[in-house]
């Protein structure tokens, strides 16, 4: 029996197992590694979160992105975004050097069991687990709007469909949101030659401002620090107090998950969109149907006024929900027993245990418990450490034959594996 099985492999899975394998707990990693990354993100895009913001985390530090970097004749700076697919690589390289005991099928069902866990793989396999880790990324939990529901992949897709665009060169794209989703992709698709629009509901769109520098006088940086979510104090709370945020009342919590960092382009893609994108604000897609071309799109403006659009395809580019509904690989039993807040996501606790004991969960589900940073990298260090002590704790209070070891660092290889 395993003390702790991971499912989901990518920043935050790897950086729990990394974590736990370090403290000496018998674990194992299950799911393609950076499968959100490789997979679901076309090509040519680049991380909007800064290099210093972008690391997995190990306990000791050793795996950072910039150490890679360095290793494949690159340098990171300030301010200057890193190519998706370098970071994608990057995490390939972390898991080879910090996560022993990675396995890369899928789990289909988690199911409570006496004295912990039964996980059952694709191929069918069965394990069991004390405490089980669900860090399943954000790909269970796309949002289309309403007005596209049911109509074939065909001609509506999420932009977490896309590792590559270039079926769409030639032809005409509408893309749905204002954020940077949305904006890069209208982007990539324009510099290729494809007719793209984007449509917004926001009267306008917002763009993030250029960094300040790295160095500055200690007066700028004390009105406005750097975070790992951006620069100001109301940033530098959610990025680097994440646990303090946890401790704030739950409504407010909710709100501020709900609303904090909200739709914006990065700095370094505006020019991209502007004077070379058609840009639609102020509508809402309220019914859309299939036409011999493609799709026939009504839409209605904020401030009243109807309006028509046909395109070929539609992108929606519409973000991400997350919700106890959509924590597919956990049996219904297990669900039905989750505490849920007023978002309809999980509860967690103080060290990201669900109400239902030895379960943890991490990632986007628990940015209403501990804030914004869950849903980006940066959070990954926060919820690697405090998770795994909360794995611990659980573990040392359970049955008299559940025993962990103290603080055993075996498995972690010393030279960088190519």
């Amino acid at each position: 029996m395993y003390d702790l099985l991971v499912v989901g492999a990518g920043p935050y899975g790897l950086s729990i197992a990394s974590h736990a394998a370090a403290a000496g707990l018998a674990v194992r990693v299950f799911g393609r590694p950076m499968e959100s990354w490789r997979d679901h993100m076309p090509r040519g895009m680049f991380l909007k979160s800064e290099p210093w913001a972008s690391n997995l985390s190990d306990p000791e530090g050793r795996w950072r992105l910039d150490v890679f970097c360095a290793f494949r004749g690159m340098t990171t700076r300030h301010a200057e975004p890193i190519p998706l697919e370098v970071f994608a690589e990057y995490g390939l390289w972390f898991a080879r050097n910090a996560v022993p005991g990675l396995d890369e099928r899928n789990v289909l069902r988690v199911t409570p069991r006496t004295g912990g866990f039964e996980v059952v793989t694709e191929d069918r396999e069965t394990l069991t687990a004390r405490t089980v880790a669900l860090a399943v990324g954000v790909l269970p939990f796309t949002e289309v709007p309403a007005a596209l529901h049911g109509l074939p992949p065909a001609l509506v897709s999420h932009s977490s469909d896309h590792a590559g665009l270039d079926r769409f060169r030639d032809r005409d794209v509408t893309v749905i949101g204002g954020g940077q989703a949305a904006l890069e992709t209208a982007a990539l698709l324009a510099e290729q030659g494809t007719r793209v629009r984007v449509l917004a509901r926001a009267d306008r769109l917002r763009w993030d401002d250029v960094p300040p520098p790295w160095e500055r006088p200690w007066w700028r940086s004390a009105h406005c620090p750097h975070s790992g979510l951006g620069p100001g104090w109301r940033n530098w709370f959610y990025a680097e107090r994440p646990g303090l945020y946890r401790r704030l009342p739950e409504r407010t919590r909710t709100r501020i998950a709900a609303c904090a960092l909200g739709p914006a382009g990065a700095w370094w893609v505006r020019e991209r969109v502007e004077r070379r994108v058609e840009v639609l604000l102020g509508r809402e897609v309220v019914t859309a149907r299939e036409v011999p071309d493609g799709l026939r799109l009504e839409t209605v403006g904020r401030r009243g006024g109807a309006g028509v659009l046909e395109t070929e395809h539609v992108i929606a580019a519409t973000g991400f929900r997350a919700g106890l509904d959509r924590l597919r690989p956990l049996c219904p039993e297990l669900r039905a027993l989750l505490a849920t807040g007023t978002d309809g996501a999980p509860e967690v606790g103080l060290e990201f245990e669900s109400s239902y004991p030895g379960l943890f969960l991490a990632g986007l589900v628990t940015a209403a418990g501990f804030g914004p940073a869950m849903r980006f990298v940066h959070g990954a260090t926060f919820t690697a450490g405090t998770l795994v002590r909360g794995v611990r704790r659980r573990l040392r209070s359970g049955p008299a034959g559940w025993r962990i070891p103290a603080g055993r660092r075996g498995g972690l290889p010393e030279a960088v594996r190519r």
